[in-house]
Formats: structure tokens, C-alpha cells, sequence
């Protein structure tokens, strides 16, 4: 290094200037910096002369002819305090000793982790239930069938005049529902009318009769609705028409088995298949069902109870033919069971459609445990003309 880059010699300095190049470097002395050119050193500042001080607390004079480093990796000719030796911390007794990462390793996190979350237990598997108060539909069931009983046997008037009844509120409950759900407005006193003549024309004229009042009925639903302006004319007599067809004249027939010699055992033939083909199929279809029959008409329907509907029938039907019904024989009761069973599971399935698209679940509250007078007909329904024909054919019309 030049000379000139310190600036003029001082007096009491120990450079390595004062060596000649056979003595060697100073024992001590910081290597000397890099060269600079002749303007370079015209720019550097002089670094003042720092005094030697005692190191460790030893004696001044043990490194005198060292010179302190300088130059431009120190600051400004500030003195560096003096390093001391490291020494590792002692280790407590009750201290936890911790493992220092490795090179690359992400750093432990001293503190405890948080529980991961458990996944919830499994909600038990609930028993199947009837879906209505059990006990409430029992009662209201036992006691309808104590007044069509008595009536059917006692005088065939009343039970003609309990038909009529239930005929009348079923259309009061189909009509009022139209009007909430769809905005239809069937007319309901005409339908009413012609449904209770449909019911006592067939009992008194038999099959001809119950046409003939039907089409009555239905002429008196156009001529009726006329009163009323024209918006929404065809569809609410196309609503009262079919009223009119699918509760009152199919509620014909049964009056129509009604009027034979041994209509009463006729008529019980019919309820008791039906009931039992119901039965069968809740029960059967509530402790095997897993097959769905109809999943978006009634998605409680199982092929399993569909099976147990025909086999209940089908074994009532062979006892009530051969001990209720007149030169009926086991066999007929076979077939009829069979027929029942399919028609009252259509007849159920027609009306879980109109209620599905009504967007109900009952047609209406008046029975407890069952719903409305329309929730029980629906079977019985559509099975009544099955009933009186195929007995026509097997025994004749008495």
C-alpha cells in the first residue's frame, strides 16, 4: 500500500513501512491493503493513529511494534471492543433439553400441538316407525269399521245413506283442495247432488242407473260453472267431471253389490280383501322392504310389500269365497285376491300422484291417524268395480 494512502508519517507510528522487506512482516500486524493509484490517494482521508491499549490485562509493552488494523473495513478509526470467548450456556436440571434442526429441517414448534378433531360418532340406526300416531289410526279404524258393519247387516238403507256421506265430504275435500293447491274451482253443489243420486241410483237400478245419473252429473257441472265468468272454464269442469267419475261413480259399485241376494257378505268380501291387502303390505313392506316399487310416486312403497299385499289377498280371498259367498269356490278366492291386491296398490298409487302434484300430504284432518275421508278411499276406490265384476262372472249378480 502506498504510503500516501495513510497520509504523512506522525510520530510514534509503527507502520510496516519502517521494516525493511528482510525483517519480515510485525509479529501482530493486520496484512496490508490493497494498492491505490496516485489520485486515489490524493482522495482518502488520513485514519488517525489509535494508541496500543493493554489486551486481557497484560502489559503495554508486549505488542508494541504492532500496528492496529485500519484501513476501510473498520469504522472511521473506531476502536473494536475485544472478543470474548464463548462459552455455552450450563444446563439446568429442571431445563427440557431441545434438538436443534438440521440444515434444511423446518424448526420444531416447542408448543403442544392442538387435538385434531375427532370425527363424530355415527348417529344410531333408528327403528322404522309408521310415520302416523299408530294408536289414534287403530281407533278411528276399528270404530269405522263397527258403523259400516252394523249398518251393512242391520238395514242396507243405512248403509247406502253411509256411502252417500262419505261420497259427499270426499268430494268436498277434493274440490277444496284444487282450489287452494291449482286455483281450480270445481263446482261442488252440483257434484255433491249427482254424487249422492249416482250412489242411490245404483243401488235401486243397478249399473244402467248409476250411468245415467253420471251423465246428469256431469251435464249439471257445465251448465253450473256458466253462472260464473269464462276465465278458467274448461279446466274447472274438466276438474268437476273427473270428480265426479273417480269418487261418486266408482262409489256406485259398491252399492251396486249391495243390491244382490247376498250383498251384505259381498260388500264385506270387498272391505275385508282390501283391508287385508293394506295390511299385508305395511306389514311386510316395513320389516323386509329395501326394493323402492314407485320411488318418485310413494317413495314408502316396497316391492317386498307389493309381495305381501298379493299373498295377504290371496289367503283371505280363498277363505271368504268358500265360507261368505254362495257357490263361490277357494280358487275364485285366489284369483280375486290377487286382483285386489294390484288394483287397491294402483288405486293408492293414483291418489299419492294427485297429492304429490297438489303438493300435499293428507287430503285433508277429519280422521286422526289416517287423514281425510279421501286418504282411506283411495283404495277402495278403484277396487270396487274389480269386485263386483269379478264376482258377477264367478257367482253371477245374485
Amino acid at each position: 500500500m502506498n504510503d500516501s494512502s495513510w497520509g504523512p508519517r506522525q510520530a510514534g507510528y509503527w507502520g510496516p513501512a519502517d521494516r525493511s522487506p528482510a525483517q519480515g512482516p510485525v509479529p501482530g500486524a493486520a496484512p496490508t491493503g490493497p494498492a491505490y493509484d496516485a489520485h486515489d490517494a490524493q482522495r482518502t482521508r488520513p485514519m488517525p493513529i489509535v494508541p496500543d491499549g493493554p489486551a486481557h490485562g497484560g502489559n503495554q509493552d508486549d505488542d508494541q511494534g504492532a500496528a492496529r488494523p485500519g484501513g476501510p473495513s473498520f469504522r472511521d478509526g473506531m476502536p473494536q471492543p475485544p472478543r470474548q470467548p464463548y462459552h455455552a450456556p450450563q444446563q439446568r436440571p429442571y431445563d427440557t433439553p431441545r434438538t436443534q434442526p438440521s440444515h434444511g429441517a423446518a424448526p420444531q414448534n416447542p408448543e403442544p400441538m392442538p387435538d385434531a378433531p375427532q370425527p363424530a360418532p355415527a348417529p344410531a340406526p333408528q327403528k322404522k316407525g309408521a310415520g302416523r300416531d299408530l294408536g289414534a289410526a287403530i281407533g278411528v279404524g276399528v270404530g269405522l269399521g263397527v258403523v259400516i258393519v252394523a249398518s251393512l247387516f242391520v238395514v242396507k238403507a243405512v248403509f247406502v245413506g253411509v256411502v252417500a256421506v262419505a261420497v259427499v265430504v270426499g268430494l268436498w275435500e277434493l274440490t277444496k283442495r284444487l282450489e287452494e293447491r291449482k286455483g281450480i274451482k270445481a263446482p261442488l253443489v252440483p257434484l255433491a247432488v249427482g254424487g249422492a243420486a249416482m250412489v242411490v241410483a245404483g243401488y235401486v237400478r243397478g249399473a244402467e242407473g248409476a250411468w245415467v245419473a253420471m251423465a246428469l252429473t256431469a251435464l249439471a257441472v257445465l251448465v253450473w260453472r256458466m253462472t260464473q265468468p269464462p276465465e278458467g272454464y274448461l279446466k274447472d269442469v274438466t276438474a268437476g267431471v273427473f270428480a265426479a267419475f273417480y269418487v261418486p261413480f266408482l262409489a256406485t259399485f259398491v252399492t251396486m253389490m249391495l243390491a244382490a241376494d247376498d250383498g251384505p257378505r259381498r260388500v264385506l268380501t270387498f272391505l275385508v280383501l282390501t283391508v287385508v291387502s293394506d295390511t299385508g303390505a305395511y306389514a311386510v313392506g316395513w320389516r323386509f322392504g329395501r326394493h323402492k316399487l314407485a320411488p318418485r310416486i310413494s317413495p314408502g312403497k316396497t316391492r317386498e310389500g307389493l309381495l305381501g299385499a298379493i299373498a295377504f289377498a290371496m289367503v283371505a280371498g280363498a277363505l271368504c269365497t268358500q265360507f261368505l259367498i254362495e257357490g263361490g269356490a277357494w280358487w275364485q278366492g285366489l284369483l280375486l285376491g290377487l286382483a285386489v291386491a294390484i288394483s287397491a296398490t294402483l288405486g293408492d298409487l293414483g291418489e299419492s300422484m294427485i297429492k304429490r302434484d297438489l303438493g300435499i300430504k293428507d287430503m285433508g284432518t277429519l280422521l286422526p291417524g289416517h287423514g281425510g275421508i279421501m286418504d282411506r278411499l283411495d283404495s277402495l276406490l278403484p277396487t270396487a268395480p274389480v269386485v263386483w265384476l269379478l264376482l258377477v262372472i264367478f257367482v253371477g249378480s245374485g
